[in-house]
């Protein structure tokens, strides 16, 4: 594991996250921050990763945390300390400018990610020995510089994917996108303008969800209705195989555009490449193809860790809540952020990091080996049940349900019942607003005086980053009334007219 602010060098390194210059960030800033840390009013909704950089570096100096980060440094071994049986202690070894180092710690936290090895299953694509263009995975790529006039095919259709697909389809000669199942796409903006993510993570849509999800003919349908209303799917080519799952979206405001101008064709499974062309599994093939993007995914593993302690199999690791291993005989280790909730992954790690703390001083404590495992086993169930079994979906959870469940573990849960007497105003808020962190600050440890003040204000926060050209409002009610119900009074004699033709 490393830490560096550096993360957007050029050169892609080994064992390190990377990503592409361009992107920005899928969740808004109002669900994206920490709980009692808003971004600051100008920044934009949704972030360039430089952008959510800066606002780490505030958060770190604000709290004066850079000193407890040792930088470029690797993390080479964690091993249980010999009397680890009673006192829990992990003997860690790291290595920094060619020194290694042994210390031991009372708890280890492991957040080294799941986007680092790349999973490129090249047995998949015949003849992929005989391509005589270029292939990379996803994780190699920067920027659209060196693409210019090239036929280009990207294999799968995730965010990375599309992202990748439409940035290049504005310099190479034609983009082809290959998706095996297909995908639903939306768009960062929602109802009225607004994140899309401020609009559907509400505790009344979550609440609605579950009930709704015993039906599966019915959360299909509703699923199609929600997704549809940008743009019709089956017409782009892009309409999910298993519609009823709820796999994770794909979010992207251009490919649609993108797919209508021509500049980038949606196509089925790749079945076998030759040495210039792509055969997919409609029996189509796309000749004088010159670069192969593998958007594909990535697996992950715990070199610095022994194997007994956190199992990887088929992409999937069992720990209880996604976060501790079960057979620990003390539970001072817990992984953070191995998860990929339908929402932010910021306020989820952090509370995951809440409940960890609590739990290695004491203040909290896990059930049995046999409870944890049969939670496990129920949770992974309902998981393939509602996401799939495909491999980028082992890690996919519910968002606001799983908030909820690491909240209450901490004591951090709002009662929303108790605030609908005490404070009915703030209660509206936290049912049919936003779901987003400030709320697990308004009670319990860790409580914080500004939380609801947060709550009540995020729309100017909204707002702010869009005001920047003054614009003359009237504030003349009555006459805005009168325009309104003329308006009604029109349609209505529209409608009256209509059936008069019938």
């Amino acid at each position: 594991m490393q830490v560096n602010t550096s993360h957007r060098k050029e050169n892609v390194e080994d064992g390190r996250a990377s990503i592409y210059q361009s992107v920005i960030s899928n969740t808004s800033k109002e669900m994206s921050c920490f709980s009692d840390f808003p971004m600051p009013e100008d920044f934009p909704n949704f972030l360039h990763n430089s952008k959510l950089l800066e606002y780490f570096r505030i958060f770190a100096r604000k709290f004066d945390l850079l000193k407890y980060i040792q930088f470029q440094t690797t993390v080479l071994s964690v091993r249980k300390h010999p009397d680890f049986s009673s006192s829990g202690q992990w003997e860690v070894v790291t290595e920094s400018n060619g020194k290694k180092q042994s210390a031991v710690f009372d708890a280890v936290m492991v957040c080294s990610g799941h986007h680092i090895l790349p999973h490129i299953p090249l047995d998949s694509f015949p003849g992929i020995e005989k391509f005589k263009g270029q292939y990379f995975h996803s994780r190699q790529y920067k920027h659209p510089e060196g693409f210019e006039g090239k036929h280009i095919l990207v294999i799968g259709l995730g965010n990375s994917a599309s992202d990748i697909a439409v940035e290049l389809s504005k310099k190479a000669a034609q983009v082809f996108i290959s998706t095996r199942h297909g995908s639903w796409v939306m768009s960062r903006i929602s109802k009225d303008g607004y994140p899309w993510d401020m609009v559907l993570h509400t505790r009344f849509i979550s609440m609605l969800r579950n009930v709704l999800s015993q039906f599966k003919i019915i959360r299909k349908w509703m699923m199609e209705q929600q997704m549809n209303r940008w743009f019709n799917h089956a017409d782009y080519g892009l309409q999910p195989q298993n519609k009823h799952l709820m796999k994770e979206p794909v979010v992207n405001d251009d490919l649609p555009s993108r797919i209508l101008y021509g500049a980038i064709k949606v196509k089925s499974r790749v079945i076998e490449l030759t040495e210039t062309s792509a055969i997919f599994e409609d029996g189509t093939v796309e000749e004088d193809i010159d670069v192969i993007v593998f958007a594909t995914g990535y697996t992950f593993s715990f070199p610095f860790l022994e194997e007994s302690l956190v199992k990887v199999k088929d992409n999937t690791i069992s720990l209880y809540k996604y976060m501790f291993p079960p057979h620990l005989e003390k539970s001072t280790l817990a992984c953070i952020g191995f998860i990929q909730p339908l929402g932010s992954i910021f306020p989820t790690v952090e509370l995951q990091a809440r409940w960890a703390t609590r739990v290695f001083k004491g203040l909290c404590t896990l059930p049995s080996e046999k409870t944890m495992m049969a939670d496990t086993i129920k949770r992974n169930e309902k998981r393939i049940d509602l996401f799939g079994k495909s491999q980028s979906q082992t890690l996919q959870t519910d968002y606001i349900d799983y908030l909820d469940e690491l909240a209450s573990e901490i004591g951090a849960k709002p009662d929303l019942l108790s605030l609908l007497l005490k404070d009915p105003k703030l209660a509206v808020k936290l049912y049919f607003g936003p779901c987003n962190s400030y709320q697990y600050r308004l009670t319990g440890p860790g409580q914080w005086k500004g939380a609801r003040s947060a709550i009540i204000t995020q729309k100017k926060r909204i707002l702010k980053p869009l005001k920047t050209r003054a614009l003359t409002t009237s504030s003349n009610f009555l006459v805005s009334f009168l325009l309104k119900i003329l308006g009604l009074l029109a349609i209505s004699m529209a409608f009256f007219f209509q059936l008069q033709w019938f």
